[in-house]
Protein backbone atom coordinates (compact mmCIF):
# COMPACT_ATOMS: atom_id res chain seq x y z
CA UNK A 1 0.00 0.00 0.00
CA UNK A 2 1.50 3.37 -0.89
CA UNK A 3 -0.72 5.28 1.81
CA UNK A 4 1.87 8.13 2.50
CA UNK A 5 5.02 6.84 1.21
CA UNK A 6 5.91 10.29 -0.38
CA UNK A 7 9.57 9.43 -2.10
CA UNK A 8 8.33 5.53 -3.25
CA UNK A 9 5.91 7.55 -5.37
CA UNK A 10 8.43 10.12 -6.20
CA UNK A 11 10.90 8.06 -7.53
CA UNK A 12 8.24 6.44 -9.62
CA UNK A 13 6.88 9.51 -11.61
CA UNK A 14 9.92 12.17 -10.91
CA UNK A 15 12.57 10.03 -10.65
CA UNK A 16 15.26 12.60 -11.43
CA UNK A 17 13.88 15.69 -10.56
CA UNK A 18 15.49 18.04 -7.47
CA UNK A 19 13.31 17.23 -4.87
CA UNK A 20 15.66 18.58 -1.90
CA UNK A 21 18.36 21.36 -1.87
CA UNK A 22 20.00 21.79 1.12
CA UNK A 23 22.27 24.37 0.35
CA UNK A 24 24.14 23.76 3.80
CA UNK A 25 25.81 21.04 2.31
CA UNK A 26 27.15 23.00 -0.85
CA UNK A 27 27.50 20.93 -4.25
CA UNK A 28 26.55 17.47 -2.44
CA UNK A 29 23.11 19.07 -1.46
CA UNK A 30 21.00 18.39 -3.97
CA UNK A 31 18.61 15.34 -3.65
CA UNK A 32 16.40 13.99 -6.67
CA UNK A 33 13.32 11.98 -5.62
CA UNK A 34 15.28 8.74 -6.34
CA UNK A 35 17.97 9.89 -4.19
CA UNK A 36 15.60 10.54 -1.55
CA UNK A 37 13.78 7.79 -1.90
CA UNK A 38 17.14 5.79 -1.39
CA UNK A 39 18.04 7.46 1.65
CA UNK A 40 14.45 6.68 3.65
CA UNK A 41 14.58 3.32 2.59
CA UNK A 42 17.80 2.96 4.26
CA UNK A 43 16.87 4.93 7.61
CA UNK A 44 13.33 3.28 7.52
CA UNK A 45 15.01 0.03 7.37
CA UNK A 46 17.76 0.83 10.27
CA UNK A 47 14.22 1.93 12.28
CA UNK A 48 13.04 -1.48 12.28
CA UNK A 49 15.64 -3.86 11.53
CA UNK A 50 18.10 -2.59 13.73
CA UNK A 51 16.35 0.16 16.21
CA UNK A 52 13.13 -2.06 16.83
CA UNK A 53 10.56 0.54 15.44
CA UNK A 54 7.15 -0.28 14.98
CA UNK A 55 3.91 1.03 13.67
CA UNK A 56 2.61 3.56 15.75
CA UNK A 57 6.02 4.13 17.87
CA UNK A 58 7.34 7.84 17.98
CA UNK A 59 10.63 9.00 16.50
CA UNK A 60 12.11 11.92 17.42
CA UNK A 61 14.40 14.96 16.07
CA UNK A 62 15.94 18.45 17.52
CA UNK A 63 17.85 19.54 14.58
CA UNK A 64 18.02 22.59 12.40
CA UNK A 65 16.13 22.22 8.86
CA UNK A 66 18.11 19.55 6.50
CA UNK A 67 17.97 16.88 4.68
CA UNK A 68 18.06 14.60 7.45
CA UNK A 69 14.44 16.08 8.58
CA UNK A 70 12.85 15.01 5.16
CA UNK A 71 14.41 11.66 5.46
CA UNK A 72 13.11 10.84 9.20
CA UNK A 73 9.65 11.65 8.10
CA UNK A 74 9.95 9.68 5.04
CA UNK A 75 11.71 6.60 6.72
CA UNK A 76 8.60 6.81 9.35
CA UNK A 77 6.14 7.13 6.83
CA UNK A 78 7.48 4.23 5.30
CA UNK A 79 7.14 1.52 8.41
CA UNK A 80 4.02 3.59 9.60
CA UNK A 81 6.23 4.96 12.62
CA UNK A 82 4.98 8.68 14.64
CA UNK A 83 7.24 11.45 13.39
CA UNK A 84 8.12 14.09 16.11
CA UNK A 85 10.06 16.82 15.60
CA UNK A 86 10.51 19.10 19.06
CA UNK A 87 11.21 22.34 19.25
CA UNK A 88 14.39 23.43 19.56
CA UNK A 89 14.20 26.36 21.47
CA UNK A 90 13.14 24.77 24.71
CA UNK A 91 14.81 24.78 27.48
CA UNK A 92 16.21 21.24 28.79
CA UNK A 93 13.69 20.35 31.61
CA UNK A 94 10.96 21.50 29.12
CA UNK A 95 12.21 19.20 26.72
CA UNK A 96 12.53 16.00 28.75
CA UNK A 97 8.84 16.81 29.93
CA UNK A 98 7.74 15.92 26.28
CA UNK A 99 10.39 13.03 25.88
CA UNK A 100 8.98 11.87 29.17
CA UNK A 101 5.52 12.16 28.07
CA UNK A 102 6.03 11.32 24.31
CA UNK A 103 8.57 8.33 24.73
CA UNK A 104 10.07 8.03 21.17
CA UNK A 105 12.31 5.14 20.52
CA UNK A 106 14.55 7.04 18.67
CA UNK A 107 15.64 10.27 19.04
CA UNK A 108 18.00 12.10 16.27
CA UNK A 109 19.67 15.10 17.40
CA UNK A 110 21.74 18.04 15.92
CA UNK A 111 25.12 19.23 17.36
CA UNK A 112 23.93 22.51 17.79
CA UNK A 113 21.53 20.34 20.69
CA UNK A 114 24.37 17.94 22.22
CA UNK A 115 24.43 19.75 25.09
CA UNK A 116 20.58 19.77 25.72
CA UNK A 117 20.12 16.44 24.65
CA UNK A 118 23.42 15.31 26.94
CA UNK A 119 20.92 17.16 29.54
CA UNK A 120 17.80 15.13 28.67
CA UNK A 121 19.67 11.58 28.55
CA UNK A 122 20.79 12.62 32.53
CA UNK A 123 17.12 14.39 33.60
CA UNK A 124 15.60 11.39 32.43
CA UNK A 125 18.22 8.67 33.53
CA UNK A 126 18.52 7.06 30.25
CA UNK A 127 15.99 7.63 27.85
CA UNK A 128 15.79 7.09 23.68
CA UNK A 129 18.07 5.61 21.39
CA UNK A 130 20.36 8.51 20.11
CA UNK A 131 21.51 9.60 16.50
CA UNK A 132 23.77 12.18 15.87
CA UNK A 133 23.23 13.18 12.98
CA UNK A 134 26.74 15.10 12.49
CA UNK A 135 30.41 14.84 14.07
CA UNK A 136 30.40 15.53 17.72
CA UNK A 137 27.77 12.80 18.87
CA UNK A 138 27.14 11.61 22.70
CA UNK A 139 28.92 8.41 23.83
CA UNK A 140 26.52 5.39 22.95
CA UNK A 141 24.93 7.43 20.26
CA UNK A 142 24.47 6.08 16.72
CA UNK A 143 26.12 7.37 13.71
CA UNK A 144 23.89 9.18 10.89
CA UNK A 145 25.63 7.91 8.37
CA UNK A 146 25.95 4.65 9.53
CA UNK A 147 21.68 4.57 9.37
CA UNK A 148 21.38 5.46 5.62
CA UNK A 149 24.34 2.76 4.89
CA UNK A 150 21.99 0.15 6.30
CA UNK A 151 20.94 -2.88 3.81
CA UNK A 152 17.26 -3.65 4.41
CA UNK A 153 16.71 -7.62 4.71
CA UNK A 154 13.37 -7.24 3.10
CA UNK A 155 10.90 -4.46 1.66
CA UNK A 156 10.42 -1.38 3.57
CA UNK A 157 6.72 -0.67 3.52
CA UNK A 158 3.65 -1.22 5.80
CA UNK A 159 0.57 -2.16 4.20
CA UNK A 160 -1.53 -1.75 7.44
CA UNK A 161 -0.98 1.92 7.50
CA UNK A 162 -4.43 3.91 6.32
CA UNK A 163 -5.17 7.56 6.02
CA UNK A 164 -6.64 7.53 9.33
CA UNK A 165 -3.06 6.95 10.65
CA UNK A 166 -1.11 9.27 12.33
CA UNK A 167 2.14 10.81 10.20
CA UNK A 168 3.64 13.22 12.97
CA UNK A 169 2.69 15.05 15.87
CA UNK A 170 3.06 18.49 15.99
CA UNK A 171 3.23 20.38 19.18
CA UNK A 172 1.09 23.28 20.14
CA UNK A 173 0.00 24.93 23.44
CA UNK A 174 -2.86 25.00 25.78
CA UNK A 175 -4.58 27.53 27.90
CA UNK A 176 -2.35 25.95 30.67
CA UNK A 177 0.88 26.78 28.80
CA UNK A 178 1.12 22.74 28.33
CA UNK A 179 2.10 21.76 25.20
CA UNK A 180 0.26 19.16 23.16
CA UNK A 181 0.94 17.10 20.41
CA UNK A 182 -1.83 17.36 17.37
CA UNK A 183 -2.12 14.39 15.62
CA UNK A 184 -1.28 14.75 12.23
CA UNK A 185 -2.69 12.22 9.63
CA UNK A 186 -2.07 10.58 6.41
CA UNK A 187 -5.85 12.27 5.84
CA UNK A 188 -4.98 15.75 7.07
CA UNK A 189 -1.84 15.89 5.34
CA UNK A 190 -3.70 14.83 1.60
CA UNK A 191 -6.79 17.34 2.27
CA UNK A 192 -4.30 20.11 2.97
CA UNK A 193 -2.20 19.57 -0.37
CA UNK A 194 -5.60 19.78 -2.07
CA UNK A 195 -6.56 22.60 -0.90
CA UNK A 196 -2.67 24.28 -1.15
CA UNK A 197 -2.99 22.68 -5.08
CA UNK A 198 -6.50 24.93 -5.57
CA UNK A 199 -5.13 28.02 -3.84
CA UNK A 200 -1.30 28.15 -3.97
CA UNK A 201 0.98 25.63 -5.63
CA UNK A 202 1.50 23.87 -8.93
CA UNK A 203 3.29 20.96 -9.86
CA UNK A 204 7.16 22.11 -10.41
CA UNK A 205 6.78 24.95 -7.90
CA UNK A 206 9.93 25.60 -6.33
CA UNK A 207 9.71 27.34 -2.32
CA UNK A 208 12.34 27.99 0.39
CA UNK A 209 11.87 26.52 3.47
CA UNK A 210 13.13 28.71 6.54
CA UNK A 211 10.61 28.30 8.92
CA UNK A 212 11.70 25.53 11.74
CA UNK A 213 10.48 22.16 10.65
CA UNK A 214 8.90 21.66 14.05
CA UNK A 215 6.17 23.81 13.31
CA UNK A 216 3.66 23.14 10.56
CA UNK A 217 4.66 26.24 8.84
CA UNK A 218 7.75 24.70 7.93
CA UNK A 219 6.73 20.93 7.75
CA UNK A 220 3.24 21.27 6.44
CA UNK A 221 2.38 24.47 4.69
CA UNK A 222 4.51 24.17 1.26
CA UNK A 223 6.66 21.67 1.84
CA UNK A 224 4.44 18.64 2.27
CA UNK A 225 2.08 19.45 -0.79
CA UNK A 226 5.27 20.31 -2.91
CA UNK A 227 7.57 17.30 -2.47
CA UNK A 228 3.51 15.09 -3.24
CA UNK A 229 3.31 16.63 -7.24
CA UNK A 230 6.90 16.28 -7.92
CA UNK A 231 8.21 20.20 -6.81
CA UNK A 232 11.10 21.60 -5.19
CA UNK A 233 12.02 22.34 -1.68
CA UNK A 234 15.11 24.25 -0.77
CA UNK A 235 15.51 24.11 3.06
CA UNK A 236 17.18 26.54 5.05
CA UNK A 237 19.28 25.81 8.51
CA UNK A 238 17.92 29.30 9.78
CA UNK A 239 16.06 32.51 8.97
CA UNK A 240 18.78 35.08 7.25
CA UNK A 241 17.76 37.77 5.01
CA UNK A 242 20.49 37.48 2.63
CA UNK A 243 21.04 33.89 2.55
CA UNK A 244 17.29 34.14 0.80
CA UNK A 245 18.24 36.77 -1.33
CA UNK A 246 21.13 34.66 -2.44
CA UNK A 247 18.98 31.78 -3.43
CA UNK A 248 16.02 33.47 -4.98
CA UNK A 249 17.37 33.98 -8.02
CA UNK A 250 19.81 30.74 -8.03
CA UNK A 251 17.18 28.31 -7.44
CA UNK A 252 14.58 30.47 -9.43
CA UNK A 253 11.96 30.18 -6.44
CA UNK A 254 8.44 30.70 -7.67
CA UNK A 255 6.71 31.37 -3.85
CA UNK A 256 7.81 31.09 -0.46
CA UNK A 257 6.38 32.22 2.62
CA UNK A 258 7.35 34.97 5.35
CA UNK A 259 5.63 36.80 8.46
CA UNK A 260 5.58 40.95 8.09
CA UNK A 261 8.68 41.09 10.33
CA UNK A 262 10.94 39.06 7.47
CA UNK A 263 9.81 40.87 4.63
CA UNK A 264 10.35 44.44 6.50
CA UNK A 265 14.45 42.64 7.05
CA UNK A 266 14.52 41.55 3.29
CA UNK A 267 13.10 45.19 2.50
CA UNK A 268 15.86 46.62 3.93
CA UNK A 269 18.78 44.78 2.90
CA UNK A 270 21.07 46.51 0.66
CA UNK A 271 20.86 43.23 -1.73
CA UNK A 272 17.16 43.95 -1.88
CA UNK A 273 17.08 46.15 -5.04
CA UNK A 274 19.51 44.29 -7.26
CA UNK A 275 18.05 40.73 -6.35
CA UNK A 276 16.04 39.07 -9.21
CA UNK A 277 12.20 38.35 -8.39
CA UNK A 278 11.67 37.64 -11.87
CA UNK A 279 10.85 33.81 -10.64
CA UNK A 280 8.42 34.17 -8.26
CA UNK A 281 5.10 34.36 -9.09
CA UNK A 282 3.53 35.18 -5.72
CA UNK A 283 4.71 35.31 -1.80
CA UNK A 284 2.92 34.30 1.35
CA UNK A 285 2.26 36.23 4.20
CA UNK A 286 0.91 35.20 7.52
CA UNK A 287 1.33 35.56 11.57
CA UNK A 288 -0.11 38.87 11.68
CA UNK A 289 -1.53 41.23 8.78
CA UNK A 290 0.66 42.51 6.31
CA UNK A 291 0.74 46.19 6.38
CA UNK A 292 -0.05 48.15 3.02
CA UNK A 293 2.84 50.98 3.21
CA UNK A 294 4.93 47.35 3.15
CA UNK A 295 3.65 46.09 0.22
CA UNK A 296 3.72 49.21 -1.72
CA UNK A 297 7.06 49.62 -0.64
CA UNK A 298 8.30 46.47 -1.96
CA UNK A 299 6.32 47.10 -5.29
CA UNK A 300 7.88 50.25 -6.06
CA UNK A 301 10.66 47.71 -6.42
CA UNK A 302 9.74 44.72 -7.33
CA UNK A 303 6.14 44.05 -8.65
CA UNK A 304 5.42 40.70 -7.23
CA UNK A 305 2.08 39.79 -6.22
CA UNK A 306 1.51 39.67 -2.25
CA UNK A 307 -0.88 36.66 -1.03
CA UNK A 308 -1.96 37.09 2.90
CA UNK A 309 -2.92 33.50 4.61
CA UNK A 310 -4.13 32.00 7.88
CA UNK A 311 -3.70 28.59 9.11
CA UNK A 312 -2.99 26.83 12.85
CA UNK A 313 -1.50 23.64 13.72
CA UNK A 314 -4.61 21.79 14.43
CA UNK A 315 -6.35 22.53 11.02
CA UNK A 316 -4.78 22.12 7.88
CA UNK A 317 -2.36 24.52 7.89
CA UNK A 318 -3.75 26.10 4.90
CA UNK A 319 -6.95 27.48 6.51
CA UNK A 320 -7.49 31.32 4.67
CA UNK A 321 -6.42 32.76 1.80
CA UNK A 322 -6.97 35.76 0.05
CA UNK A 323 -5.71 36.37 -4.04
CA UNK A 324 -3.21 39.54 -4.68
CA UNK A 325 -5.69 41.40 -5.99
CA UNK A 326 -7.16 41.98 -2.95
CA UNK A 327 -4.23 42.97 -0.83
CA UNK A 328 -4.72 46.57 -0.72
CA UNK A 329 -8.54 46.64 -0.79
CA UNK A 330 -8.54 43.92 1.91
CA UNK A 331 -5.59 44.89 4.30
CA UNK A 332 -5.84 43.88 7.40
CA UNK A 333 -8.00 40.61 6.54
CA UNK A 334 -7.21 36.59 6.35
CA UNK A 335 -9.47 36.17 3.41
CA UNK A 336 -11.96 33.70 2.68
CA UNK A 337 -11.89 29.86 3.76
CA UNK A 338 -10.00 27.73 1.47
CA UNK A 339 -11.89 25.02 -0.80
CA UNK A 340 -12.67 22.63 1.92
CA UNK A 341 -12.58 24.51 4.85
CA UNK A 342 -15.89 25.51 6.53
CA UNK A 343 -15.81 28.42 8.57
CA UNK A 344 -18.34 30.36 11.20
CA UNK A 345 -18.42 33.03 14.01
CA UNK A 346 -20.11 32.17 17.10
CA UNK A 347 -20.97 33.99 20.34
CA UNK A 348 -20.37 32.62 23.58
CA UNK A 349 -23.99 30.60 23.75
CA UNK A 350 -23.12 28.91 20.19
CA UNK A 351 -25.33 30.90 17.94
CA UNK A 352 -24.12 32.85 14.79
CA UNK A 353 -23.04 36.14 15.04
CA UNK A 354 -24.21 38.83 12.42
CA UNK A 355 -21.99 39.84 9.59
CA UNK A 356 -19.38 42.67 10.82
CA UNK A 357 -19.66 41.45 14.60
CA UNK A 358 -17.06 39.83 16.46
CA UNK A 359 -17.70 35.74 17.02
CA UNK A 360 -15.47 33.01 17.73
CA UNK A 361 -13.96 31.33 14.87
CA UNK A 362 -15.08 28.12 14.32
CA UNK A 363 -13.82 25.06 11.96
CA UNK A 364 -15.08 22.04 10.18
CA UNK A 365 -13.49 19.83 7.31
CA UNK A 366 -11.64 17.21 6.64
CA UNK A 367 -7.91 18.48 7.35
CA UNK A 368 -8.83 18.73 10.77
CA UNK A 369 -6.09 17.36 13.09
CA UNK A 370 -6.77 13.65 14.88
CA UNK A 371 -7.01 15.72 18.53
CA UNK A 372 -4.18 15.50 20.71
CA UNK A 373 -1.84 12.78 21.61
CA UNK A 374 -2.95 11.09 24.77
CA UNK A 375 -5.22 14.02 26.10
CA UNK A 376 -8.77 13.01 25.37
CA UNK A 377 -9.98 16.38 28.00
CA UNK A 378 -8.08 18.45 25.58
CA UNK A 379 -9.18 16.87 22.58
CA UNK A 380 -12.84 17.42 23.63
CA UNK A 381 -12.05 20.86 24.62
CA UNK A 382 -11.02 21.71 21.30
CA UNK A 383 -13.80 19.62 18.56
CA UNK A 384 -17.33 19.87 19.82
CA UNK A 385 -19.76 16.92 19.20
CA UNK A 386 -20.72 18.19 15.78
CA UNK A 387 -17.14 18.35 14.90
CA UNK A 388 -16.21 21.90 15.11
CA UNK A 389 -12.78 23.19 16.12
CA UNK A 390 -13.27 25.83 18.74
CA UNK A 391 -9.91 27.90 17.59
CA UNK A 392 -10.08 30.11 20.53
CA UNK A 393 -9.52 33.32 17.65
CA UNK A 394 -11.82 36.43 17.46
CA UNK A 395 -12.49 37.27 14.15
CA UNK A 396 -15.49 39.07 12.30
CA UNK A 397 -16.66 38.74 8.59
CA UNK A 398 -17.98 40.97 5.96
CA UNK A 399 -20.49 41.12 3.30
CA UNK A 400 -17.71 39.61 0.95
CA UNK A 401 -16.84 36.82 3.27
CA UNK A 402 -13.21 38.61 4.24
CA UNK A 403 -12.63 37.51 7.45
CA UNK A 404 -10.58 39.90 9.81
CA UNK A 405 -9.14 38.00 13.53
CA UNK A 406 -9.89 40.60 16.05
CA UNK A 407 -8.20 39.55 18.84
CA UNK A 408 -8.07 36.14 20.90
CA UNK A 409 -10.59 34.01 23.60
CA UNK A 410 -7.32 33.51 26.22
CA UNK A 411 -4.78 35.74 27.24
CA UNK A 412 -2.26 33.45 24.92
CA UNK A 413 0.41 35.87 22.85
CA UNK A 414 2.36 35.41 19.85
CA UNK A 415 5.67 36.79 20.03
CA UNK A 416 8.16 36.28 16.78
CA UNK A 417 5.26 33.59 15.40
CA UNK A 418 5.90 31.77 18.78
CA UNK A 419 2.87 30.78 21.01
CA UNK A 420 4.02 32.35 24.52
CA UNK A 421 1.42 31.33 27.51
CA UNK A 422 1.10 33.38 30.15
CA UNK A 423 0.35 30.78 33.01
CA UNK A 424 3.10 28.99 32.50
CA UNK A 425 5.53 32.40 33.32
CA UNK A 426 2.92 32.83 36.04
CA UNK A 427 3.73 29.67 37.29
CA UNK A 428 7.18 29.86 36.49
CA UNK A 429 7.70 32.96 38.39
CA UNK A 430 5.04 32.01 41.63
CA UNK A 431 8.72 29.42 42.42
CA UNK A 432 10.51 32.52 43.46
CA UNK A 433 10.29 32.87 47.59
CA UNK A 434 9.46 36.42 46.99
CA UNK A 435 6.50 36.61 44.65
CA UNK A 436 3.42 37.48 45.82
CA UNK A 437 1.48 38.26 43.23
CA UNK A 438 2.00 38.36 39.50
CA UNK A 439 0.74 38.30 35.84
CA UNK A 440 2.13 38.67 32.17
CA UNK A 441 0.61 40.04 28.97
CA UNK A 442 1.22 40.56 25.76
CA UNK A 443 2.29 44.40 24.30
CA UNK A 444 3.19 45.32 21.26
CA UNK A 445 6.70 44.98 20.10
CA UNK A 446 8.10 46.63 16.61
CA UNK A 447 10.26 43.60 16.29
CA UNK A 448 8.81 40.75 17.50
CA UNK A 449 5.18 41.49 17.05
CA UNK A 450 4.21 40.58 20.72
CA UNK A 451 6.45 40.74 24.07
CA UNK A 452 5.55 39.24 27.19
CA UNK A 453 5.57 41.63 30.53
CA UNK A 454 5.68 40.66 33.92
CA UNK A 455 3.72 42.36 36.36
CA UNK A 456 4.37 41.32 39.81
CA UNK A 457 4.11 42.10 43.40
CA UNK A 458 6.47 40.60 45.59
CA UNK A 459 6.15 39.85 49.66
CA UNK A 460 6.53 42.01 52.33
CA UNK A 461 9.46 40.68 53.13
CA UNK A 462 10.19 39.64 49.39
CA UNK A 463 13.34 41.70 48.09
CA UNK A 464 14.25 40.68 44.73
CA UNK A 465 15.34 42.90 41.25
CA UNK A 466 13.07 43.05 38.02
CA UNK A 467 16.68 41.66 36.09
CA UNK A 468 16.85 38.85 39.16
CA UNK A 469 13.24 37.50 38.43
CA UNK A 470 13.80 37.24 34.37
CA UNK A 471 17.31 35.36 35.16
CA UNK A 472 14.97 33.10 37.55
CA UNK A 473 12.85 32.47 34.40
CA UNK A 474 15.61 32.02 32.24
CA UNK A 475 16.65 28.98 34.55
CA UNK A 476 13.22 27.42 33.83
CA UNK A 477 11.63 27.98 30.23
CA UNK A 478 13.12 28.85 26.62
CA UNK A 479 14.55 31.80 26.42
CA UNK A 480 12.08 33.01 23.62
CA UNK A 481 9.11 32.77 26.12
CA UNK A 482 10.73 35.21 28.91
CA UNK A 483 9.34 38.72 28.68
CA UNK A 484 11.21 41.31 27.67
CA UNK A 485 10.53 43.71 31.05
CA UNK A 486 9.54 43.06 34.83
CA UNK A 487 7.37 46.00 36.72
CA UNK A 488 7.45 45.53 39.96
CA UNK A 489 4.00 47.13 41.64
CA UNK A 490 2.23 47.77 44.92
CA UNK A 491 -0.61 45.80 43.86
CA UNK A 492 -2.41 44.38 40.75
CA UNK A 493 -5.46 45.60 39.32
CA UNK A 494 -8.67 42.82 40.90
CA UNK A 495 -12.11 42.33 39.75
CA UNK A 496 -14.80 42.17 42.17
CA UNK A 497 -14.62 37.95 41.56
CA UNK A 498 -10.99 38.66 42.82
CA UNK A 499 -9.61 37.99 39.15
CA UNK A 500 -6.27 40.14 38.11
CA UNK A 501 -7.51 42.56 35.07
CA UNK A 502 -5.17 42.05 32.30
CA UNK A 503 -6.61 43.65 30.34
CA UNK A 504 -6.32 46.57 32.46
CA UNK A 505 -2.47 46.25 32.75
CA UNK A 506 -1.87 45.63 29.33
CA UNK A 507 -4.05 48.87 28.09
CA UNK A 508 -1.95 50.53 30.80
CA UNK A 509 1.53 49.35 29.36
CA UNK A 510 0.44 50.51 25.44
CA UNK A 511 -0.44 53.69 26.95
CA UNK A 512 3.27 54.25 28.66
CA UNK A 513 4.50 52.75 26.16
CA UNK A 514 2.99 55.03 23.37
CA UNK A 515 3.87 58.32 26.16
CA UNK A 516 7.46 57.54 26.53
CA UNK A 517 7.85 57.20 22.44
CA UNK A 518 6.88 60.35 22.39
CA UNK A 519 9.40 62.02 24.32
Amino acid sequence: MFIGDWMGRGALYWPDSVAVVDPSRGDAGRFTYRAMNTRATALGGWLRDVAGVQKGDRVGIVAHNGVEYLDALFACAKIGAVFVPFNWRLHAAELADLVRSIRPGVLFFGDDFRDTVADVRERLGGGPRLVSLESQGLPGADAYAATLAHVPGSPVTQDAVSEEDILCLIFTGGTTGRSKGARVSYRMVAWNTLNTLVHEVRPGDVTVTHTPMFHTGGLLVYTLPLLTVGGTVVLMRRWEPEALLDLIPREKVTLFFAVPTQYQQLLESPRFKTTDFSSVRFMTSGGAALPVPLIQAWQAVHPVPFKQGFGMTEFGPGLFSMGPEYAVSKAGSIGRPNYFIAAKLVDDDGREVPTGEVGELLLKGPSMCSGYFEDEAATREAIDAEGWLHTGDLARVDADGFFTIAGRKKDMFISGGENIYPLELESALYEHPAVAQCAVVGVPDAKWGEVGRAFVVLKPDGKVSAEALLEHLRGRVARFKVPKRVELMERLPISAAGKILKRELRDAAVAADRDSSRH
